[in-house]
């Protein structure tokens, strides 16, 4: 089963992140000048619009919209001390680790979810970020030097503190637990490749930090988003690009049942690639494009669906697109767009039910 309870085939959800509208970046803004209070009542407010918004469009799985975190990483800062919270060069949250981690307010994320699950009847799915993604992220040589003197020691720092968090999200019944990792996904770009002394050893670990976040946890699908930063196409920044080849040896000892991956660009590679995916897995597929002004018709979203299937079952498949729709908590993406390349999704799902079941 791609989810659990799923009652048909091409079941159909979003990566996690939805674009937010512009009083949604107000209400998460440092600057905002609302009490605790009136905040949440707010949020709340948007929060069922998003997930209204999903279950209009059709989806079988569906997600917040990430719209409690005011940066999707950064959430790690709400779960554990340690962190120094400022701004990039571009404005976005920017957040490093300073001081040694300990656990701040764990079940955050399972808060998210609590909410979401009173406010839907369909399935729900919770994202957070990969370890190897925070050390790639969050980790400075030089201001991070004093608790970390190497990124790998911080990495190994943030597995309890995610790990914790995935055992409140499972106690909450939360259907699909979705670990990002664009990270392990870099080593997909040979020139990514170049810049490791050993590549494979820094893939392995990313994997083995995943690993050691689920290994033995009951009750949950778990899911890792593989993509090549396509919400850098939002902000005009580099992408990454090479099909999944180099890092078939890891996907496959990852220890989920899931994985989300990105097709919809030219330089995914060959779905080919599939012969040599472990059979178990579920696979995602990234089938419905994140650019803005682009937006896919049924047919061709169909068309980018059929030739996955020449390697798997119908039941092994699922619809999503390539990434999250909204990188970057203040990424200018039309939310009307959005819905209409949803609703596309929901009905190339249905013509591919048609032909296939």
């Amino acid at each position: 089963m791609a989810y659990q309870g799923k009652r048909h085939l091409f079941p159909t959800s979003v990566v996690g992140s939805m674009p937010r509208p512009k009083f949604v970046q107000d209400l998460i803004s440092d600057d905002s000048p609302l009490d605790a209070d009136t905040y949440r009542r707010r949020m709340e407010s948007a929060v069922r619009f998003v997930v209204a918004l999903q279950e209009n469009a059709g989806l079988d799985v569906v997600t917040d919209g990430e719209w409690w975190r005011k940066s999707y990483i950064g959430v790690i800062a709400q779960l554990a001390h340690g962190f120094e919270l400022s701004q990039a060069g571009d404005g976005r949250p920017w957040t490093i680790i300073v001081d040694k981690m300990s656990s701040k307010q764990p079940g955050t994320i399972a808060q998210e979810v609590r909410f979401l699950k009173s406010i839907t009847d369909r399935q729900v799915k919770a994202t957070l970020p990969s370890p190897a993604l925070l050390g790639e992220r969050m980790w400075d040589p030089v201001r991070s030097a004093n608790a970390y003197p190497s990124r790998e020691d911080f990495v190994r720092d943030c597995v309890p503190i995610l790990r914790q968090e995935v055992e409140l999200l499972i106690e909450e019944g939360v259907a699909v637990v979705q670990i990002d990792d664009p990270h392990l996904c870099l080593f997909v770009d040979p020139q990514v490749r170049e810049k490791y002394d050993d590549a494979e050893s820094a893939s392995d670990f990313a994997v083995d930090m995943v690993n050691q976040v689920v290994d033995g946890l009951k009750g949950v699908n778990f899911a890792v988003h593989l993509c090549r930063r396509a919400g850098a196409r939002v902000r005009g920044e580099l992408q990454h690009e090479g099909g999944y080849g180099p890092i078939i040896n890891q996907l496959n000892r990852l220890r989920v049942h899931h994985l989300t991956m990105e097709f919809t660009a030219p330089g995914a590679g060959d779905m080919a690639v599939f012969k040599k995916i472990r059979e178990d897995f579920e696979i995602g597929l990234g089938c419905v494009s994140c650019t803005p002004g682009q937006i896919d018709t049924p047919r061709q979203i169909v068309k980018r669906v059929q030739p996955a299937l020449e390697y798997l079952d119908p039941s092994r498949v699922t619809l999503n697109p390539d990434c999250g729709f909204a990188p970057g908590s203040a990424a200018d993406v039309s939310i009307d767009e959005v819905y209409a390349k949803l609703q596309h999704e929901v009905e190339a799902a249905r013509q591919l039910r048609d032909q296939y079941g």
